[in-house]
């Protein structure tokens, strides 16, 4: 028994001797030490962190957004990897300089629109919305070039020279001088001399056909403080336009021509005429007779225009009617 109770002793010193060699150890080790991450890059190590997610979310981030500009996102072919640690307290974590290894192993692509010339790229801006505008104030202005103009969103990684609306205006505007319209026949566009402003339906004696299908895109009378002698009928560029009825080309004329774009006009008789207006290509010359459904035109965006679309004139003795009383 009493060598019993000695080696409980014994063990009891040995224990007491361990736990207080272990607690010292440990407390060393904190007083030395600092628990933390080592981070390695493609197996190069590239430092430390003691804010795992912290950094990784920051990294996150800057593959999503980019660091500003037109950059749209980074593409990273190997993130970073973590493994805990003890690091001596006296050498300082680097959180900005792994950062900074991850964002130089990594592939940054710009987003921008690119404004085309007959396809060609031109030059570049920011947002939709600007290119938009700039091609619109061409517009306006009746710049030469203005239905040979496009818009392009692109991502590449190559950074481009970015302009301001007012500059890609500046530079890509074209001046048209003032000379008769051009014209497949040596004819001009013959306008309405006025306009039916009642609601009155008068007798044509011709059955007209919808020279194309579509919904009518905007209406005859009033519109945006001017009078709007047609109606528009919305659809895609090139869509076949068909001759609302048998008579005679007496204008089909290309250029700008006060707005109507390449336009077809066709005499019915007795004073009868339809005309079609902002057309991409025309398909009879003046003087040819035409019959009821035959194509004459495509649809386009020609003249002071917005988008493709046919406008649609019927006219008696000169006078605009509204389409919309014979048709759709």
């Amino acid at each position: 028994m009493k060598k019993l109770l000695i080696h409980i002793r014994t063990w009891i010193k040995l224990i007491s001797v361990a736990v207080l060699a272990t607690c010292l150890i440990v407390g060393t080790i904190a007083f030395i030490y600092k628990p933390t991450y080592s981070v390695t890059l493609n197996g190069q190590d590239i430092g430390h962190t003691k804010d795992k997610s912290g950094l990784q979310q920051r990294i996150n981030d800057y593959i999503e957004n980019g660091d500003g500009g037109n950059i749209a996102f980074v593409q990273v072919d190997n993130l970073p990897e973590y493994k805990l640690c003890l690091l001596k307290k006296n050498i300082e974590t680097n959180d900005d300089e792994i950062f900074d290894v991850v964002k130089q192993s990594g592939t940054s692509y710009y987003k921008y629109y690119a404004i085309l010339d007959e396809g060609e790229e031109k030059l570049y801006l920011s947002s939709f919305e600007e290119a938009e505008n700039a091609i619109s104030e061409l517009k306006d202005k009746k710049s030469a070039n203005q239905d040979k103009l496009t818009i392009l969103e692109k991502y590449e990684a190559e950074a481009k020279d970015i302009v301001t609306k007012e500059e890609a205006i500046s530079k890509l505007y074209e001046k048209v001088e003032p000379v008769k319209a051009k014209t497949t026949s040596s004819s001009t566009v013959k306008y309405a001399s006025s306009i039916n402003s009642t609601s009155k339906k008068v007798a044509l004696g011709v059955n007209l056909i919808k020279p194309v299908s579509g919904s009518v895109t905007s209406r005859f009378g009033s519109r945006w403080g001017k009078t709007h002698k047609g109606i528009d009928i919305g659809a895609p560029k090139g869509t076949p336009i068909k001759a609302a009825a048998s008579g005679t080309v007496v204008s089909s004329s290309t250029g700008y021509n006060g707005g109507y774009g390449n336009c077809v006009v066709i005499s019915h008789g007795n004073g009868i005429e339809t005309a079609y207006g902002h057309c991409s290509a025309l398909y009879v010359k003046v003087g040819q007779k035409v019959s009821q459904g035959q194509v004459i035109a495509g649809v386009g965006n020609t003249g002071r225009s917005f988008g493709n679309h046919l406008h649609l004139e019927i006219r008696i003795n000169g006078v605009a009617q509204n389409p919309q009383n014979y048709l759709y």
